[in-house]
């Protein structure tokens, strides 16, 4: 009877226990993401958005990739996504064209692209999902509104600085187009320089220093991010140049980060046009309407808003995510 018991037992035992489940473990979404870089302010104010709200406490397995300023290392980073096998890529392109051919694969992987912050050229559409990001004309044009309004009664020439970003970049092309623009609608605005700054701060330094080595007869900076900016005015500061308020330099910066604003309000900085960079919330967002099977926009503009001086307060600006 014993010897029976000890064979029967483990029996008894694997029997029992087939009746119990193992808990369930939440299936996560995997998320392969093409960051460009970190730049600026601005760049890592997005990086973080996005690594926060795709978190695996909010049901992602985030694939996150820094391709340090180079396309190719974006291509390279989209490719591995789809070997990989991901539910879904996003993508902050460095450059708007050369996404054809990748998005191509994508698709035929059956991975759904998701584009943020700027924009890619393509002859498809149907080769992403959907783009979501800032409305850089219109950041574009309320800067130059707003030049317009300030140096209305100034009749002679207006000498104006243009600090551009990454050449083929959606926030480089549509705010110069802004600047070029109404520099051909004005008679007396002219470019005394057009520079390129990569959207760094260091970068924006160099190529202001030198120019300023040799031309020092400028009414207007027009920099197209907060960072260029912080350059430039340390650039101004060496050559002995006033500038904002007080000085002889208008400067016009745009990204509208807290260090930015600071300079604003205590008025180094003539005008700040925001450009969003707290993109997460929304492509998390974005991601759950389509897993649900929902309709997505082609693109989507997030609310931006202008600063001046006299409209911040600490307090403001403190309450400010970045």
């Amino acid at each position: 009877m014993k010897k029976l018991l000890s064979l029967l037992l483990p029996l008894l035992l694997l029997l029992s226990g087939c009746g119990s489940q193992p808990p369930q473990v939440p299936q996560l979404t995997r998320v392969g993401f093409s960051q460009l870089g970190a730049e600026s302010d601005w760049r890592v104010a997005n990086t973080a958005s996005m690594m926060e709200s795709l978190s695996e406490e909010n049901g992602y397995e985030l694939l996150y990739e820094n391709a340090k300023q180079r396309q190719a290392n974006q291509l390279a980073a989209v490719r591995n996504f789809i070997v990989q096998g991901v539910d879904i890529i996003v993508i902050a392109p460095l450059e708007e064209t050369g996404w054809d051919a990748v998005l191509q694969e994508a698709k035929n992987a059956d991975i759904p692209v998701l584009i943020v912050d700027r924009e890619v050229a393509v002859e498809d559409t149907e080769l992403y999902l959907t783009q979501i990001g800032s409305d850089f004309l219109t950041e574009g044009l309320q800067a130059v509104h707003w030049l317009e309004e300030t140096l209305k009664q100034r009749e002679e020439p207006v000498n104006i600085l243009h600090i551009q970003g990454t050449y083929g970049a959606t926030a480089q092309l549509l705010r110069t187009k802004a600047i070029e623009d109404a520099v051909d609608a004005h008679e007396n605005w002219r470019f005394a320089g057009q520079l390129s700054g990569d959207f760094t701060e260091s970068k924006g330094y160099e190529v202001v220093r030198d120019f300023l080595a040799e031309h020092r007869d400028i009414d207007v900076i027009y920099s197209e991010n907060d960072n260029m900016t912080f350059g430039a005015m340390r650039a101004l500061d060496e050559a002995g140049i006033r500038y904002g308020l007080d000085g002889d330099v208008i400067i016009v910066s745009f990204d509208a980060v807290h260090r930015a604003l600071e300079q604003c309000m205590a008025g180094k900085i003539n005008l700040c046009v925001e450009c969003n960079p707290l993109h997460g919330p929304r492509v998390d967002e974005l991601i759950q309407q389509y897993l649900a099977g929902q309709a997505i926009p082609k693109q989507i503009f997030v609310e931006e808003q202008v600063f001046t001086p006299d409209m911040l307060t600490a307090e403001l600006i403190a309450a400010r995510a970045y």
